[in-house]
């Protein structure tokens, strides 16, 4: 499954705009320039633990604080996706949302003739979208997912499931520019990314140490990290010259001191202390 397009509207620092991605992207810019706002945006739609927050989105989510217009009516933040590349198995799950992306021209073919579809550079794909609001009478932020197609009777649109997303298989990993945070146990760290998939649910912080010691992560196929590194990978050496390009892995780290362990060289081995 590959994204193709995005269309953004009222969030953040994004009043409206649409992106079109290529078969592999990267999003490079100044600090303040909306490239996290991208990524959250897409989580917003694809991310299949951000609806389970408390908080869905606050005010500071809408473009310029404006939740309400003028009359107090609601301004929504509205983000659209579309995604193309189905496997068998998510065409078969997603028989009944299914739209036409025409790869060449960038955009969804808008009904007959039926035959354009066996052309080359089109492709089965499903729109999907978030909306997300302000409700006045609660006092407090909602926001749902859906699919965009096709359009119930009474208006209103199928909705876009938690089952749904993980078949996409849309993984956002927040990171702070340090690289800490992605080993913490933050929701949407990597070990918290892993241990849901694991339906490990570990109480005290001793039970967290002493079963990450023995959890496999890129040792297990099942897990689907392997190839997302192996993706990385291939992704890292078109971009950063770096060794750890040529051997991409997931090192043993110290949650207590914040260094790695082993795999690293004997100084770093000798601050970790506590580990020992």
């Amino acid at each position: 499954m590959k994204l193709a397009r995005i269309t953004i509207q009222n969030f953040r620092g994004i009043l409206t705009g649409t992106l079109h991605f290529p078969g592999h992207a990267v999003l490079v810019g100044d600090n303040n320039t909306g490239k996290s706002t991208v990524l959250e945006a897409i989580d917003l739609v694809l991310g299949p633990e951000r609806l389970s927050r408390l908080a869905v989105i606050d005010e500071h989510e809408f473009y310029a604080g404006r939740y309400v217009d003028a009359e107090s009516n609601p301004v929504a933040i509205s983000v659209e996706v579309v995604v193309f590349d189905l496997n068998q198995e998510q065409l078969r799950h997603f028989r009944d949302h299914i739209e036409w992306w025409d790869e060449a021209n960038r955009c969804l073919i808008d009904g007959p003739p039926a035959e354009r579809t066996d052309q080359d550079h089109i492709f089965p794909a499903i729109r999907v979208g978030f909306t997300g609001i302000y409700d006045s009478e609660e006092d407090d932020f909602s926001g749902k997912t859906f699919f965009l197609s096709p359009q119930l009777e009474n208006g209103e649109f199928q909705p876009f499931r938690t089952f749904d997303k993980r078949l996409c298989g849309f993984l956002f990993l927040r990171t702070m520019r340090t690289g800490s945070r992605a080993l913490s146990l933050e929701r949407g760290s990597l070990l918290d990314i892993i241990l849901r998939l694991q339906e490990r649910h570990l109480q005290m912080w001793e039970d967290v140490l002493a079963q990450l010691r023995v959890l496999p992560v890129a040792e297990d196929p099942d897990l689907g990290i392997s190839s997302i590194l192996s993706s990385v990978q291939e992704s890292v050496r078109s971009f950063v010259h770096s060794d750890w390009a040529d051997n991409p892995h997931l090192p043993e780290w110290c949650l207590i001191c914040n260094v790695p362990t082993a795999g690293a060289n004997q100084s770093v081995r000798r601050v970790c202390r506590r580990q020992a």
